[in-house]
């Protein structure tokens, strides 16, 4: 039988408000929320353990509920009203997961091209700019994207949304600047900062061997370690009267040049 959940005062229900609003909930118990029926399934392919699911039956059928058993996943129906509560999108499609959180550590970055070809975002801010870069370095099928200093932990709703559930798509890791430049230097792995200072255009660069670009945010930039730890410094070169570029954007153009080279070799 499966189980149903109409009241709003439920436990259970608690727990899921309290994990879709609190991050330090989120890492206190590893577990956070997924919604909608793509994001769901890409977990499920990426690896991720599910350990509740709950379905409003008028959006999600019993049938696709019972078809996610085989994954033991605790399955529990729940009314329009707990519905309404959780839901974090406005549209949606009747079905929330509770998960459970990888571990994110540089140490457990799982890299199996020996020609990797990595994006590091140095403390973005902004939770639809993170999710803008994994749905880029989905597109490209980059190697890993690795956040330094992260501001933001990587399961917050509003990444998960705007990444479409490209945060299960891509392998990811967070450490510090320190970490992540040693990590890169020990898998010898060039470094190609991003940023204006003593830096050559990007289309320059031989991307062809293992490489890492790195961006930092759109208002400060990167921090000084990246000058000096630095393979290559490279710029986008701006021909308009702004010196400033949308992250993502400039991601995907550094990166896709990257991949365009590849397709040389």
């Amino acid at each position: 039988m499966v189980k149903t959940i109409s009241s709003l005062q439920n436990p259970f229900i608690k727990q899921l408000v309290q994990l879709k609003e609190k991050s330090k909930l989120r890492k206190q118990t590893g577990l956070f929320i997924i919604e909608g029926k793509r994001e769901v399934s890409l977990a499920i392919k990426g690896s991720y353990r599910l350990e509740t699911l709950y379905y409003y039956a008028d959006l999600f059928s019993a049938a696709e509920a019972a078809a996610l058993e085989p994954y033991g996943i605790d399955i529990i129906e729940i009314s329009k009203a707990v519905y309404e509560k959780v839901a974090h999108r406005e549209t949606t499609e009747g079905v929330i997961a509770v998960a459970k959180a990888n571990d994110l550590s540089l140490d457990s970055l799982k890299i199996t091209s020996e020609n990797p070809l990595i994006l590091v975002a140095e403390s973005p801010e902004k939770p639809g700019n993170i999710g803008a870069l994994l749905r880029t370095a989905d597109a490209a099928n980059i190697d890993a994207v690795i956040i330094a200093n992260p501001l933001t932990d990587l399961y917050n709703p509003n990444i998960i949304r705007s990444s479409v559930g490209g945060v299960f798509t891509v392998p990811i890791a967070t450490g510090t600047t320190s970490e992540v430049i040693a990590y890169l230097k020990r898998n010898n792995i060039a470094i190609y900062p991003a940023i204006l200072q003593e830096s050559v255009a990007y289309d320059s660069i031989d991307f062809k061997t293992p490489s890492a670009i790195v961006i930092g945010t759109e208002s400060t930039g990167l921090t000084e370690k990246w000058l000096k730890d630095s393979t290559t410094k490279i710029q986008i070169p701006m021909e308009g009267k702004l010196d400033s570029m949308n992250l993502s954007v400039a991601a995907g153009i550094l990166i896709f040049e990257a991949k365009r080279q590849r397709k040389l070799i």
